[in-house]
């Protein structure tokens, strides 16, 4: 079982990559985003949890998320991996979620970090802003998402670091460059 974690900034190109590592692996993506939007629309017994939090204006809690995580694993027992993307976003959760893995006789397997310097991603971002007619993602808001990124990520690269988990993959190119170099460094 590989259980992959992708990091990546706003604008990185996180998700599209995401999304090709686990064809091409036969991986199951997870993102924590969607799982929490499904749940919520299919009126499961997570979802209306997550439903009460979201409609109290909370963030849903690490334990919550774990909880929610661990459904996955469960539910998808026979994917030969997994392709984590958006989590685990703080260190608690990271330390909970190989907990929660070890229970399962499993382990994170790498964590992967696409690297690109910032210019790049704001113009990345008011472009994509920009074609969605997303008028809300000016120059200082998309600055702001990005400082709360690395102040939240640092702690977590750290952790990974020391365990020999991490690797970065520079994530300026084509999709298909950015791809190629992700899967080299999953082959290693």
């Amino acid at each position: 079982m590989y259980n992959l974690i992708l990091f990546g900034p706003p604008g990185a190109g996180k998700g599209t990559q995401a999304v090709k590592i686990a064809e091409k692996f036969g991986w199951k993506h997870v993102s924590t985003g969607d799982i929490l939007r499904a749940e919520v629309s299919l009126g499961t017994e997570l979802g209306l949890k997550v439903k009460e939090v979201m409609e109290q204006g909370h963030l849903v809690s690490d334990d919550l998320l774990i909880e929610i995580m661990e459904s996955v694993f469960v539910k998808n027992a026979v994917v030969p991996g997994f392709v984590l993307d958006g989590f685990p976003r703080t260190l608690n959760q990271a330390v909970e979620l190989e907990r929660m893995l070890a229970k399962h006789g499993r382990q994170v397997s790498l964590v992967l970090a696409l690297e690109v310097d910032e210019e790049e991603l704001v113009n990345r971002l008011l472009k994509r802003a920009q074609e969605q007619g997303r008028k809300d993602d000016t120059r200082e808001v998309i600055m702001n998402r990005l400082v709360q990124y690395h102040q939240h990520t640092k702690p977590l690269i750290d952790y990974y670091r020391e365990k020999k988990l991490y690797k970065e993959v520079h994530g300026k190119g084509s999709i298909g460059e950015i791809f190629d170099q992700l899967c080299a460094v999953i082959g290693t």
